[in-house]
């Protein structure tokens, strides 16, 4: 067996020439970011530059790489369309050449999205659940593609300081409760386009529009998110949450990363998306060893 809360079998999600076997193992998601502004200090503008360490990435333990074009650190200008596309498109075209793992798609815009995947993505991953842009479902259900939905709310302003950006004053009457009922409107929005149900990857937003004690609630809580019926996809890595807690730095964050990664996997985490490879991959490697021996010895 598996994780605690797979208490009923996900089918399998079928994406390009992969299958992704719920409950079998964490998936590992590697980042890449095509920007000149990444919160993480790790974003690479040159396309060569970018695809080598999307291939690092795939050598290391990463199962899919996601690929960003517009940073959302707090301060960061906003890109157009076309500058995204021009980030991201050689990336993903490069990579899709050279490297076997499924590629992701970072953006909220219907046309980017198009653009990544002609060059050869199979993943869109939406920071807004697919609720921004009105034609971005439409692209993933005619494509084929598996959609990523993470819960956003606009927000105040984020705080930033030396040890990062976040959101300080954010309220929420029932925080899980409004999250997992956001995200069903996500999925409402994509099976309503026409994707299938089982294409669907539901994540809940750690770090967008919600307080560091949010995040701290939503980690110690991830299992909640299972009564939508949809693998989990977790993402804490390096973020300022991490780093009011340890007073460090986001390149310093390793361990911190580490304690969410294994913490998430226990409460239910199908995928984890992460920078610091290969070190992510042995704790999720390990940590499902652990969780597996504890489900099966029981």
């Amino acid at each position: 067996m598996s994780h605690e809360s797979d208490d009923r079998h996900l089918p399998p999600t079928p994406c390009g020439d992969t299958t992704f076997h719920w409950g079998t193992r964490t998936y590992v998601m590697g980042i890449l970011n095509v920007t000149p502004d990444s919160f993480s200090g790790d974003g690479i503008l040159d396309a060569d530059a970018a695809a080598a360490h999307g291939m690092y990435l795939a050598a290391h333990g990463a199962d899919v790489i996601d690929v960003g074009g517009e940073s959302t650190r707090p301060g960061s200008e906003p890109v157009s369309a076309l500058e995204e596309q021009r980030r991201v498109v050689p990336v993903i075209r490069a990579l899709r050449q050279r490297a076997s793992a499924p590629i992701s798609v970072d953006t909220y815009r219907a046309e980017v999205a198009e653009a990544a995947l002609d060059a050869g993505a199979s993943i869109v991953n939406d920071v807004w659940g697919f609720q921004r842009d009105p034609g971005l479902a439409e692209i993933v259900a005619r494509r084929g593609a598996v959609a990523i939905a993470m819960h956003n709310r606009p927000a105040p302003p984020k705080t930033a300081q030396r040890l990062g950006g976040f959101f300080p004053a954010v309220e929420y009457h029932d925080l899980l409760g409004e999250v997992v009922g956001k995200l069903r409107e996500s999925i409402d929005i994509l099976t309503s386009a026409g994707v299938p149900f089982e294409q669907i990857i539901v994540d809940p937003g750690i770090g967008f529009g919600k307080t560091p004690q949010h995040n701290l609630q939503l980690l110690a809580h991830l299992k909640e998110l299972r009564a939508l019926g949809r693998p989990v996809l977790l993402g804490t890595s390096r973020k300022s949450f991490i780093g009011l807690t340890l007073e460090l730095p986001p390149d310093e964050r390793v361990e911190g990363t580490a304690a969410t990664v294994a913490l998430g996997i226990l409460h239910g985490a199908d995928i984890v998306r992460v920078h610091d490879l290969p070190a992510m991959a042995r704790v999720s490697a390990e940590t499902d060893a652990v969780v597996r021996a504890g489900r099966d010895g029981g």
